[in-house]
């Protein structure tokens, strides 16, 4: 077998190993052709001269960071001393965040009022955001809808389906 982009082979082998949850040992053969071109992969033809390269792969071992899933999910809203928009659209985010910039400026474009909470600004607010479940930002919470990321169509739907 033959491989034509032999550095995406080897990322792709990499990533591969480091999806895993134990650590693995992958077997993975580096060699030369008679064009002089450099190939990875597992099965190498027999007439050429290849090399073993040990790949290792280690991962995260620890308790996990929420416990009960379930609990999280059907926890009640948090009641905040700020008060939700009029529109009643929250959207956690951080100054860092490029999705986020681009929610807001979809917002502000589309001329909707939200309550925007910055998880950097306090631990009022990341313990705010945490009780939601965490995660990635835009975090983007209307009533009991939540919406992770940024999409003009389905943040148009969250935003229908708040009113």
């Amino acid at each position: 077998m033959r491989c034509r982009h032999p550095s995406l082979a080897l990322a792709t082998l990499l990533a591969a190993g480091l999806a895993f949850a134990t650590p693995t040992v992958a077997q993975v053969y580096k060699w030369t052709d008679s064009t002089g071109k450099t190939h990875y992969g597992d099965a190498p033809p027999d007439d050429v001269k290849k090399q073993e390269i040990k790949i290792t792969a280690k991962s995260y071992e620890g308790p996990p960071q929420i416990d009960n899933w379930a609990a999280v999910i059907r926890r009640p809203s948090p009641g905040g001393t700020s008060k939700p928009s009029q529109s009643g659209l929250t959207m956690f985010s951080a100054t860092w965040c490029g999705p986020c910039k681009r929610a807001k400026a979809y917002l502000a474009e589309k001329n909707v009022s939200y309550r925007d909470v910055d998880i950097d600004a306090s631990d009022a607010n990341r313990e705010e955001f945490r009780s939601y479940g965490g995660g990635g930002v835009p975090l983007l919470i209307a009533g009991d809808k939540r919406m992770r990321g940024f999409s003009p169509a389905a943040l148009d739907n969250l935003i229908a389906s708040s009113r």
